[in-house]
């Protein structure tokens, strides 16, 4: 599912046009990443959280010369899912 189909089925459930659906969603998503990124958890009871992890520094191997370089330390998000969205799957 693409984010064009997620806001027509937002849409349809919620009642909100399209537009509306859109704007809630643009929003949902623009709080989560601000959240995210200034280090704070986004918990969604029954969905999961959203947060940020630090990745080490390492070393990697460019693949057409082979030669060794540096891969710096990053932040990246992290996203584990609640119990019940777990078991939903299963």
């Amino acid at each position: 599912m693409n984010k064009a189909q997620l806001i027509e089925k937002l849409s349809l459930k919620t009642q909100l046009s399209k537009h509306q659906s859109e704007f809630v969603l643009d929003a949902a998503i623009e709080i989560i990443q601000k959240a995210v990124a200034k280090g704070d958890e986004v918990k969604l009871v029954g969905f999961g959280t959203f947060s940020r992890t630090h990745r080490k520094a390492r070393k990697g191997r460019n693949p057409k010369t082979g030669e060794v370089i540096e891969i710096p330390g990053m932040k990246i998000p992290r996203f584990k899912p609640g119990k019940e969205f777990r078991d939903t799957l299963n």
